[in-house]
């Protein structure tokens, strides 16, 4: 991801006047007010690496979510490649949050290379990852090789694949994509998949089995094209989807019977040229309903010029009481998403913990990252992670944070670095008021992390927190932060 916040083709586009030819130049000028603080807009919700194909898993009180993963340019491995358009999608992501707008990033939790059997070193595509029995398995579209399953003790890995094969992979066509699985109240599970035709099979009660045959529905959903999502509410259920391309919007089909038939009901979320894919992902977390998809936002930040560099953003969505969807309109015409709870920062705080941080770079301590497969480790389970690559000028934000009644008045952060940063901690917006600031020193190495110490201004109540970074030299990394 590239240093900059104003990109080479969005000043052009500014200097020139030609916003009619690029009619996303609006919606990064109104990113870049809301990032800085100035404008209330419902965010891209990572911004450390692109990401696409939302998969939500809720575990008791923290909403879980899986994401694929679109190569930034510097990590696909052939440099004649780096400018393609096409898509460079090597692991699975892992994000979780307990108040919907701060969310931990826990980097990849499993890659291609976790399937021994297939012979592409790309294809990493939409994946799902349920929970029964204690057991986590994860559902992956490897690109002209079916769909496999890998099985984990923890939503964070290790995931490893129990099969050596395909779970499904009919070898007349390339239809074998986007799976979602549901286990219904009888416990019977089901796994739909399919671009452009739609299927659907039983599963075993070990999740890692067909215990039927594959079933094609004999007819078109309307609207249908890919990326299915499968779930009940009540007595209805929902398959909802990638519209028709191209644009793609969100799209979805009700039935009182799990297997169909199925009647689209229209959208959730319509077609724009402000988009082009799109990929459903939906669940009810703490009394609400989030229905997550995907853009180029994030992208538009820097570049017009399209690559599938995608974005995932979240929305609360609403049902009629005859069960339809209440239509949402596009990611950056709604509100910010309600925070569910503030966030405590007597507490350690990871670096990775953020609600924006456009520009910095993660990665679990000790692996390299890398776009080559062939040099990915196995699927690695939980490792702590750092931020890095940072520069003047950018910042972490977090909303929400509540300082209490009786105030912060200490800040320590846990930083490693050969070089030299400063910190400086702002409240509600990235130039708002200065209640602290830091100077990380030399500790000698980036693998050696020092505590730092700052008093700060007695500040209390909530308030959204910036940490700003500037005099940055060398390689500074950090691991994570506290106020007392």
């Amino acid at each position: 991801m590239k240093k900059v916040i104003l990109g080479a083709a969005l000043v052009a586009t500014i200097a020139t006047g030609a916003f009619a030819q690029v009619p996303n130049v609006s919606d990064s000028l109104l990113l870049q007010d809301a990032v800085k603080g100035k404008k209330q807009v419902n965010l891209p919700l990572f911004q450390t690496k692109y990401t696409a194909d939302p998969s939500p898993l809720v575990v008791g009180d923290t909403l879980f979510l899986f994401t694929s993963h679109d190569a930034s340019p510097e990590d696909i491995v052939d440099p004649n490649e780096r400018s393609s358009a096409g898509f460079f999608m090597y692991d699975w992501l892992l994000w979780s949050t307990t108040d919907m707008v701060n969310w931990t990033e826990h980097g990849a939790v499993a890659s291609l290379k976790d399937f021994a059997w297939r012979s592409r070193n790309n294809g990493g595509w939409a994946i799902q990852t349920v929970e029964r029995n204690g057991k986590y398995y994860l559902y992956a579209p490897l690109h002209g090789h079916g769909i496999g399953v890998l099985v984990a003790d923890s939503p964070f890995g290790p995931f490893r694949d129990p099969l050596g094969k395909p779970l499904v992979w009919q070898k007349q066509n390339w239809d074998d994509i986007d799976p979602t699985v549901f286990t219904d109240n009888d416990g019977q599970a089901y796994m739909y998949w399919g671009n452009p035709n739609t299927y659907y099979a039983k599963l075993n009660d070990d999740m890692i089995s067909l215990k039927s045959d594959i079933v094609k529905l004999d007819y078109k959903i309307e609207h249908y094209q890919e990326g299915p999502w499968f779930y009940r509410r009540g007595n209805n259920y929902y398959l909802a989807f990638a519209s028709t391309c191209c644009p793609e919007g969100l799209g979805y089909a009700m039935s009182t019977s799990p297997t169909g038939p199925w009647t689209s009901k229209g959208y959730i979320m319509r077609p724009t040229q402000r988009d082009r894919g799109n990929h459903p992902g939906i669940c009810d977390f703490k009394g609400h309903t989030y229905v997550f998809g995907q853009s180029y936002d994030l992208m538009h930040l820097e570049t017009f010029k399209h690559h599938e560099r995608r974005s995932v953003s979240c929305g609360e969505m609403k049902y009629n009481a005859d069960g339809t969807i209440q239509e949402l309109p596009y990611w950056l015409d709604q509100q910010p998403l309600e925070q569910l709870q503030w966030l405590n920062p007597y507490n350690i705080v990871q670096a990775e913990t953020m609600n924006w941080g456009y520009g910095l770079k993660s990665a679990k301590v000790g692996i390299e990252n890398t776009g080559d497969v062939t040099k990915m480790p196995p699927s690695t389970g939980r490792r702590n992670m750092y931020i890095y690559d940072l520069d003047d000028g950018e910042f972490i934000r977090l909303r929400g944070v509540d300082f209490g009644s009786r105030g912060a008045t200490k800040f320590t952060i846990s930083a490693a670095t050969e070089g030299a940063a400063t910190v400086t901690l702002r409240i509600d917006k990235q130039d708002g008021p200065v209640i602290g600031t830091v100077s990380i020193g030399s500790t000698g190495s980036v693998n050696d992390y020092n505590m730092f110490h700052s008093s700060v201004r007695r500040t209390t109540g909530v308030h959204d927190l910036y940490l700003c970074f500037s005099r940055v030299k060398g390689d500074a990394r950090l691991d994570w932060w506290q106020f007392r």
